[in-house]
């Protein structure tokens, strides 16, 4: 795990983290649909699973900017930038409707990333312990799938002045609207360290990547 430390007296967004670390402790978030039709498509035709080829296109916009890995050491008040971020997924056991997290290493290289991620699944149904350990996991973002749902609305609140700047990612099922199958997405960050544009930059990345991945 290496970060770089922000200068906050130099950070771009100076003001704006003052205000949101000071005077109104706040998240933002946005739930809007995504068009996953040809990922879909490309999922069964290459045989791979839709949701961890999804899992791998999110954790690859989120690596793409330092404003999605950003972290805050409470310890030393200092804003800090992970070299990189890595999905907490999870794995949902049906004998007791409960699930466990998943910690998954995010490579760039796809095929390494799938393979870890399945097999971190498989071994994670082997016991149903929710073993989160957000100590010695600071730079994992969660992303959680919500499969018995295609919503339209989801919000997920911290306790006022909990300065957690990781992504938290939720997504449902994808239902078909005007023959394409749109899937709702919701993106959460601390208002500190991002606003509405980079709430909103994350949905237009994912539609650009999946383009990208597609195209393979």
């Amino acid at each position: 795990m290496n970060y770089k430390v922000i200068d906050k007296e130099t950070y771009y967004r100076k003001g704006v983290y003052r205000h949101f670390t000071e005077d109104c402790k706040c998240s933002t978030s946005i739930t809007a649909r995504i068009d996953v039709t040809e990922l879909v498509k490309y999922s069964k035709e290459t045989h791979k699973k839709f949701y961890i080829n999804f899992l791998y296109i999110l954790s690859k916009v989120l690596n793409s900017r330092d404003d999605y890995r950003m972290g805050y050491l409470w310890q030393s008040d200092e804003l800090i930038c992970y070299d990189v971020i890595h999905p907490t997924q999870y794995v949902f056991h049906e004998d007791t409707e409960t699930c466990s997290p998943v910690y998954t290493y995010y490579y760039e290289d796809y095929e390494t990333f799938y393979t870890n991620a399945l097999n971190d699944l498989e071994e994670a149904k082997k016991t149903n312990e929710y073993r989160l350990d957000m100590i010695n996991h600071p730079n994992w973002f969660d992303a959680s799938y919500i499969s018995w749902l295609s919503y339209d609305s989801l919000n997920i609140e911290l306790p006022d002045g909990f300065l957690f700047f990781a992504p938290i990612i939720n997504w449902g099922k994808y239902r078909e609207e005007q023959g394409r199958l749109m899937m709702p997405v919701t993106i959460r960050l601390n208002h500190a360290i991002a606003d509405g544009y980079l709430v909103a930059n994350v949905f237009r990345l994912l539609d650009q990547e999946i383009i990208q991945f597609t195209k393979k």
